[in-house]
């Protein structure tokens, strides 16, 4: 029953997310106007402004003037209710769910932000952290969790010294990566410090992979310039749900049993 309530719920959320994906870089409310094709201006009527159905029943295409709705739609509320399913999968109804499934959330609308105007907006990264903090507080609170929330804030800030250090250097980190990198920490450092060592090792291996390959098909060169915030997003939530195995893994190669 959950993991039905949360599909559901992110669907939802995904539909939202659509609309911050749109909007923010644009720097338009995201209230005011409702929904329209970008096309003719039309509203979205209600019935095609449900979750997936609605790009399904209109065939892709606006019921006004029938220009072609891009199929992202639907893909960014399916990838959100599934990581969402993921999300309650892993920490079962928990006081940290709700806090995670806020992670993703952002992470979902950040990494496509990242992917279309290479910017991690403000707008979404900074009040990030006062949400983070207000989430987690419950589970703070009833586990009596000081240790985990302290060991967060200290992952926060030493991803965040560590992504100031690439910053500075040539062709370094951008300034919203650097922004980025504490609340995934403090995200990462809640969990152990083996999921802040994996998150942050699988952004530059999955960053790396992705532009060694682009270099090969030729679609980028080394001074191309390449969004890191969907692979920092990435590696995060790796850590997130495989974050244990792998450290074992790695601790077994390093110690062999007999």
């Amino acid at each position: 029953m959950l993991l039905i309530v949360v599909a559901l719920l992110g669907l939802a959320v995904g539909s939202f997310l659509n609309v911050v994906i749109y909007r923010v870089p644009r720097d338009e409310s995201l209230i005011h106007p409702r929904s329209h094709c970008p096309a003719c201006g039309s509203e979205v009527r209600n019935r095609h402004n449900i979750p997936v159905l609605g790009w399904l029943m209109l065939r892709g295409r606006c019921a006004d003037c029938e220009a072609p709705i891009s199929p992202r739609y639907p893909l960014v509320e399916t990838v959100t209710a599934a990581l969402f399913v993921a999300v309650a999968a892993k920490f079962g109804l928990t006081w940290e769910l709700p806090a995670y499934l806020y992670l993703a959330a952002i992470a979902v609308a950040l990494a496509v932000i990242d992917l279309d105007v290479m910017r991690l907006p403000d707008k979404i990264v900074l009040p990030s952290y006062a949400v983070a903090l207000v989430l987690i507080a419950p589970a703070v609170i009833a586990h009596h969790s000081w240790q985990q929330a302290g060991r967060g804030l200290i992952a926060a800030a030493v991803l965040y010294v560590l992504y100031w250090i690439l910053a500075a250097l040539p062709s370094g980190m951008g300034g919203g990566d650097v922004k980025l990198a504490p609340l995934l920490g403090f995200y990462l450092g809640w969990l152990g410090w083996s999921s802040v060592v994996i998150g942050a090792f699988a952004a530059f291996l999955l960053g790396g992979l992705v532009g060694a390959a682009l270099m090969g098909l030729r679609r980028a060169h080394r001074k191309s310039r390449i969004p890191f915030g969907p692979y920092m997003l990435a590696g995060a939530f790796l850590a997130v749900f495989a974050g244990a195995p792998i450290a074992d893994w790695y601790s077994s190669l390093l110690v062999p049993t007999v």
